[in-house]
């Protein structure tokens, strides 16, 4: 292979689109994909050559491949929300923890002796968020900075939460992913992720 000229604009920007297709097709790959076959298509479009697969055949080997992409992500789903489930239930019978009828579960870290919250009221807390598996994906303590939010506008397992603390408190909420995004994946946060959140009510607004 000859040696690539990289010296001119129009070279590296040209390298640049590549790359953003190669890191597209890395970060999501189709299974199976063929990079040969990737460099082919592109070839092929780009000299404007005819398409060596027909149409049809392109749309229904497409539909096969989504279909497996959808299956693996069930799959992936499925595995997720057993292993919370489980979770659940073994964290359950651990000493301190409170299981409450919505399946929210929490235990004391600290007992405040302030008022309590109410739906309509907004709150300012310190709190640092888990997933079962220890991953960090979001903590305000390491912004350094309070979060201040009506208890209403938070997910399900906070607005209950939060009307049960005193100011003063600090739990740990164990919330259940029904109680977070169900089925949807939230940032860095798959989908039917069971969320631990320790929370620190520093005072109502």
């Amino acid at each position: 292979m000859s040696e690539l000229n990289l010296s001119t604009d129009e070279t590296r920007v040209s390298y640049g689109i590549g790359r953003q297709l190669g890191d597209q097709l890395r970060d999501n790959p189709p299974p199976g994909v063929s990079l040969d076959a990737v460099l082919a298509g592109l070839s092929d479009a780009f000299n404007g050559q005819a398409s060596r697969v027909s149409q049809d055949a392109l749309t229904a080997s497409f539909r096969v491949i989504r279909e497996v992409m959808q299956a693996e992500a069930q799959a992936k789903a499925d595995a997720a929300a057993a292993a919370g489930r489980a979770f659940l239930v073994e964290n359950a019978q651990r000493a301190g923890i409170t299981q409450l009828p919505s399946g929210l579960q929490y235990e004391v870290l600290t007992a405040g002796e302030g008022a309590k919250p109410s739906r309509e009221d907004s709150v300012r807390t310190h709190y640092h968020g888990t997933l079962i598996d220890g991953t960090v994906f979001d903590s305000s303590y390491e912004r350094g900075q309070p979060a201040e939010f009506p208890v209403g506008g938070v997910i399900a397992g906070w607005v209950e939460a939060l009307q049960l603390m005193n100011t003063g408190s600090k739990w740990r909420l164990y919330v259940p992913s029904e109680l977070a995004y169900g089925g949807q994946a939230a940032g860095s946060i798959p989908p039917h992720s069971v969320l631990i959140f320790d929370v620190e009510l520093l005072e109502i607004l």
